[in-house]
């Protein structure tokens, strides 16, 4: 059973809802053939997540948080239950989402300009408006005067974010993060988490982050869902209750982070904030 806790009622808690959810889960089970074993990746997965809310996504490496990131965008397709983005039910690929991988996968031989703008030249999007919008994207996240750099010739960290920058470059209603600076050094995923809440704020975007720290889920996130072991399901939702403006060493230090990571290392049996 799903349960929910709130820490703060006066802090940063989702979004008031109009009309539909941006996603639902409804009862979503996943079930495989691997290597003649049949496995459950997700049990009875139920959810939803409100118009230009941030959730983060932590538990156990192998609980299927990844399969549940590709059933909302449309790559995997439940055993039982349901996905829905915005009221439709996803029955395929949702060209519609962003989805920003835990590998930048920049093309080597394109400049950063020219990785971003693949994604517009994919979809076909107007070349006027596109190129507005790459242009806006770079001065956002950071890039300005790298526009004409190779992806070897730039910073783990910054390629990530030429990755989210063409995740975003068709103005998804919906972004999803698959771990996407746990292959980072500790100080610049410190910096990308407080570049990306950034321009989550500016740019209104739902978001759905799997990750292993619940540090981070906590600091990014209105809400935590917190996952079993496998077959993954929900152990419980967490409002995290924190200020909507939020200093990265303020909030470190702030009662309400401490308590709602000790009660997700709690739940998952964690003593450290990545497992």
């Amino acid at each position: 059973m799903t349960t929910r806790m709130r820490f703060r009622p006066d802090a940063d808690s989702r979004p008031d809802e109009d009309g539909s959810a941006a996603v639902t889960m409804g009862q979503v089970s996943v079930r495989f053939t691997a290597r003649r074993t049949r496995v459950t990746a997700l049990r009875d997965v139920s959810f939803d997540v409100a118009p230009g809310e941030f959730v983060s996504i932590v538990g156990p490496s192998g609980c299927g948080k990844s399969t549940l990131l590709k059933v909302i965008a449309g790559l995997t397709k439940p055993s039982a239950g349901t996905a829905s983005l915005f009221g439709l039910p996803v029955t395929a690929p949702r060209p519609d989402i962003g989805y920003v991988f835990q590998r930048a996968a920049l093309l080597e031989w394109r400049s950063v300009r020219r990785n971003i703008a693949l994604q517009a030249e994919m979809r076909h999007l107007p070349r006027g408006s596109a190129s507005e919008r790459v242009e806006a994207l770079i001065g956002m996240t950071g890039l300005r005067g790298f526009e004409d750099a190779l992806p070897h010739e730039l910073s783990g960290g910054m390629q990530q974010r030429v990755s989210l920058c063409r995740a975003l470059v068709h103005e998804p209603p919906v972004l999803l993060m698959d771990e996407p600076f746990g292959a980072l050094d500790a100080l610049t995923r410190e910096q990308m988490n407080v570049e990306l809440r950034r321009i989550w704020r500016e740019t209104a975007t739902t978001v759905l982050l799997v990750t292993h720290s619940i540090a981070e889920a906590v600091y990014l996130s209105n809400r935590v869902i917190v996952m079993s072991s496998r077959p993954g399901s929900v152990l419980e939702i967490i409002d995290v209750g924190l200020p909507r403006d939020r200093d990265y060493v303020a909030t470190m230090a702030a009662p309400g982070f401490a308590t709602a990571t000790a009660h997700i290392r709690e739940l998952l049996g964690a003593r450290t904030t990545a497992d």
